[in-house]
């Protein structure tokens, strides 16, 4: 999903070898005419709008790019810096606005229309040399459909920040969360966490929950719960304008969970669920048979947690029994079926994809890469999928010479059918000093609520 970053993205990496073993070139006397440069729209039969930017010089690539969760509005790059940057090194770009009669969880028209904007951009600038498609954040998930689906229609794909998990997974490890903090934080203001009537209405119970977790953070119990509910909600124990906490330091890795909680995070994911509701008509998440017990061991923060509740003499077993007698949340069937349909990836490849991740991530956790990846190696297509890492707190934080490195990097596996380094070094050499923060760094497991 993606707030004010939403519109970022992330792209890189070049090296050109046996080039005709990928591309025909056209013979002079076949060659099309160069298209206009320029900026070009149209509309598509669902009523969306496309739009590409073309540069004087292009360089023959077509970057199809997918933005993220938010307002309907045809997009070609994550931001006005990177897009500037990408025209400036010869790509073209295109994209899309999805649907814009649906909501802003696009997933039932958006990669039908990215496809079709595809078609529509080729009208405009004629065949390009090789496409690339580029997702962030919901887009991501987009992206990695899209590769999925491609069948010779990409060349290769690069992920920005990418929902890859999917739908089902965020609906409920978000649920859980918000379980946490409902039933240990405030349990006498009865709040429902599905079935919203409207924004208002969820707004409403965001406010709540933030005001209790305000609460809770002044005293030694209330701290842990917090720290309890950030485990289900995968959130990141760094904080904007804050130094990373020491290696087991758990009063200052809750302190910054705490602090991303307090800068809007259940406004922005409690305020996106009645886009998903509408979308899906109806609500996928569930907590029925969920074993707090072993999802709470699964997490990376299980030792955090443990050392805050003895910290402040309190009881968490007592704690995890309550959460597995407070009363279930049932998934709607029709809508589970839905988001299964339109919301998942990592069923396939059929083209090389490099996915670029913020190792603090509040919005789409980094752990999504591991759950990702597991899926793509039991499709048999793990030699298709690499990841990178950036050591930055924020969702879509990317520089541009971030994305540029990453762009470079997958041109290099179309160019020569072989992965080139994608190491922290190699990504790092690929710009001026001091201009990226690619960190070797392996995700730990998603807390996904048991499904």
């Amino acid at each position: 999903m993606s707030t004010h970053p939403r519109r970022r993205l992330a792209v890189g990496l070049t090296v050109l070898t046996t080039l005709s073993a990928f591309v025909v070139l056209p013979s002079a006397a076949s060659a099309a005419p160069a298209p206009p440069p320029g900026h070009h729209t149209g509309t598509l039969a669902d009523g969306a709008t496309w739009i590409a930017d073309v540069p004087a010089d292009w360089n023959g690539t077509l970057l199809l790019f997918s933005h993220g969760y938010g307002p309907t509005v045809a997009q070609d790059a994550p931001s006005s810096d990177s897009q500037t940057a990408l025209l400036a090194a010869g790509y073209a770009l295109a994209g899309s606005s999805y649907d814009p009669n649906g909501s802003w969880w696009a997933l039932g028209s958006a990669e039908r229309d990215q496809f079709q904007t595809l078609d529509a951009a080729k009208a405009v600038l004629g065949r390009p040399a090789r496409t690339v498609s580029v997702g962030e954040s919901m887009g991501g998930l987009v992206n990695a459909q899209i590769v999925r689906d491609a069948h010779g229609r990409v060349a290769g794909s690069l992920g920005l920040c990418g929902l890859v998990a999917g739908g089902l997974d965020l609906n409920d490890y978000q649920l859980a969360g918000e379980v946490v903090l409902a039933t240990l934080l405030a349990p006498d203001a009865h709040v429902h966490l599905t079935g919203y009537s409207g924004p208002d209405d969820a707004a409403a119970v965001a406010t709540t929950l933030t005001d209790a977790v305000t609460a809770a953070q002044q005293t030694p119990a209330g701290r842990a719960r917090i720290a309890l509910a950030a485990a289900f909600l995968n959130l990141p124990t760094w904080a904007p304008g804050q130094n990373p906490p020491a290696p087991g330091d758990a009063a200052g890795q809750e302190s910054q969970q705490e602090a991303w909680i307090a800068a809007g995070q259940l406004a922005f994911i409690i305020g996106s669920r009645p886009s998903i509701e509408q979308a899906a008509g109806g609500d996928s998440g569930s907590t029925v048979g969920l074993d707090w017990r072993a999802q709470l061991a699964s997490s990376p923060h299980r030792d955090e947690v443990r050392a805050l509740y003895q910290a402040a003499g309190l009881n968490l077993n007592a704690d995890l029994n309550a959460l597995h007698a407070a009363p279930a949340y049932h998934a709607d069937p029709a809508a589970t079926a839905w988001m299964a349909r339109t919301s998942t990836a990592g069923q396939g490849l059929t083209a090389p994809l490099l996915d670029l991740h913020t190792t603090a991530d509040q919005l789409v956790p980094v752990e999504q890469e591991n759950a990702f990846a597991a899926r793509v190696r039991n499709s048999g297509d793990a030699q298709s999928l690499r990841q990178a890492y950036v050591a930055r707190q924020g969702h879509c934080a990317f520089s541009t010479n971030e994305i540029l490195a990453g762009l470079h990097a997958l041109e290099h596996r179309i160019d020569t059918g072989h992965w080139g380094d994608t190491s922290a070094a190699a990504l790092t050499a690929d710009q001026p000093a001091g201009t990226t923060a690619f960190v070797d760094y392996r995700p730990a497991r998603l807390v996904d609520g048991g499904r």
